[in-house]
């Protein structure tokens, strides 16, 4: 009987270790990089993976984002020593001037997006209607201080077969020209 528990014991423990090991890897806003949703007038519009990644990701652009995040301030571009120190500044920036800009773009009405920003950079995400001024609301949104560039992930087909960004839903499918 001791021996019956014991095998029993073992098959369980290797049992969850198969399954420990084929379970996905978590994903997680390792960079702490402000991401959020800051519409929800399209139905159905994926939601965009932003800066959720592994810890294999995360090592892997770990060297890359470190040059990028110091490049600004070793040529004089910045007034702070790493570029990803901007981002929760423009974050509450951002939140501010999307208050005014409904009024001139109605953007809220028109479409469901996320926000990320890294870097100085703002990438939006998400779906737009398809008679919607993106070229203004996106030059209205790089006029925030501190922005470097705005980048266009969004699509007006929140059905098709690929997107222009990642998605939380299925983040290995590659994307269709990202705007980044």
């Amino acid at each position: 009987m001791n021996r019956l528990i014991k095998l029993r014991l073992a098959s369980l423990l290797i049992a969850i270790g198969v399954i420990h090991v084929h379970a996905e890897p978590a994903r997680i806003n390792r960079g702490h990089d402000p991401f959020f949703q800051i519409s929800k007038a399209i139905a159905a519009c994926p939601a965009p993976l932003g800066p959720l990644e592994t810890e294999k990701e995360w090592l892997d652009d770990s060297h890359y984002r470190i040059e990028r995040g110091n490049s600004c301030w070793i040529e004089g571009r910045c007034r702070l020593p790493n570029a990803y120190l901007y981002d929760a500044e423009i974050a509450d920036a951002v939140q501010r001037r999307l208050a005014n800009l409904n009024v001139a773009t109605h953007w809220r009405e028109q479409s469901t997006l996320w926000l990320t920003l890294q870097r100085r950079f703002i990438y939006v995400e998400g779906c737009v209607a398809p008679g919607f001024d993106k070229h203004t609301f996106l030059t209205e949104l790089a006029k925030t201080a501190d922005v470097e560039r705005v980048i266009d992930n969004t699509t007006t087909d929140p059905h098709a077969a690929r997107l222009p960004y990642r998605t939380l839903a299925d983040p290995d499918k590659p994307v269709l020209d990202p705007g980044n």
